[in-house]
């Protein structure tokens, strides 16, 4: 019989490091998400999808998504309006992170601040979303809806 040799945590390989997002479910008090139509990004032009990006290094999601929504709807958010909702850990790119937070309380009037790569923001209900979104994102809003918190996409 063979014996198996015991390889230390990690086998020498290096270690994976994940990409991490932040969304903004802007909720208005018609219980409307707002969505901005992607063009010219390369990945899924045309689609929907809520404010959203990356992490930047040595940021926490809060202030990753209080930035996001400064530059991409020229909104103001106060962390404190800033309610956790959802995370999922996708398959894309080899693995994401998402983190998906609502608000409901916010300063400024929405504006599209991206108009090379977001063609319009449009306001849709939480039952009637948008027939052209991105998948995972779909998916997310419908766990938040039922008070998941945690969900996996992709794998």
């Amino acid at each position: 019989m063979t014996e198996t040799p015991v390889v230390p945590h990690g086998g020498g390989k290096e270690r994976f490091k994940l990409t991490g997002d932040v969304h903004l479910v802007l909720l208005n008090r018609d219980a409307q998400v707002l969505f901005g139509r992607r063009q010219n990004t390369g990945f899924e032009d045309g689609a929907y999808h809520v404010p959203s990006g990356h992490l930047e290094a040595g940021e926490s999601v809060a202030a990753a998504l209080i930035r996001e929504a400064k530059e991409e709807i020229g909104v103001t958010i106060d962390p404190e309006h800033a309610e956790f909702a959802h995370v999922m850990h996708n398959s894309s790119g080899g693995g994401r992170v998402a983190f998906f937070f609502t608000v409901h309380d916010w300063g400024g009037i929405p504006e599209n601040r991206e108009p090379g790569k977001c063609s319009e923001l449009c306001w849709f209900p939480l039952d009637a979303l948008p027939e052209h979104m991105i998948g995972y994102c779909r998916v997310a809003l419908a766990h938040i809806a039922v008070g998941q918190a945690f969900s996996v996409y992709g794998w």
